[in-house]
């Protein structure tokens, strides 16, 4: 057999059609010698399988192993086949809906830090202004001789019959 990095397809065709008439013991018997050449003769190593197609496959040859009846083996293996299928489906939306999750926290958190520095870049220039008016607020704009001298409030007088008695008038 050549070693063309492309599988031929007409071969493996062929070979299917072939398998196709034999019974199940027969099958095994190929699966077998499949098994074999892999073994002594792979280019490659073997294509990764999912953990449950690998606990299918293990329980299939334990019961090849204890002498099991071929079309009990194939039965069993058609129900564990889909079993798997229908967990290799569930951990490939387990992992699609993990891979929004963590792409919706991403975004959440991008989002917050971009909040997070608009919100000190704002308090950031208010502190500015703030000191800016304050500075503006300490400094005097006139000398203390133009400054106008502060106003005392003007006091009320007393009323009749209050017992308090009123503010003296400011000396001057």
């Amino acid at each position: 057999m050549s070693s063309a990095s492309s599988p031929n397809s007409s071969v493996r065709d062929r070979i299917a059609r072939k398998l196709d008439t034999l019974n199940d013991e027969r099958l095994y018997q190929v699966l077998d010698y499949i098994e074999f050449l892999e073994a002594r003769y792979a280019e490659k190593p073997a294509a990764a399988v999912n953990p449950f197609l690998r606990l299918a496959e293990g329980i299939e040859d334990t019961l090849r192993a204890g002498g099991v009846a071929a079309t009990t083996i194939s039965s069993t293996m058609g129900v564990l086949n889909r079993a798997a299928g229908v967990m290799s489906g569930v951990a490939q939306n387990a992992a699609a809906a993990a891979g929004d999750m963590a792409a919706a926290a991403r975004t959440a958190m991008t989002q917050a830090q971009a909040a997070a520095q608009a919100a000190a870049q704002a308090a950031s220039q208010a502190g500015t202004q703030a000191g800016t008016q304050a500075g503006t607020q300490a400094t005097p704009s006139a000398t203390p001789a133009e400054a106008a001298p502060p106003t005392a409030a003007p006091t009320a007088p007393a009323e009749p019959g209050d017992s308090a008695p009123a503010d003296p008038p400011p000396a001057g």
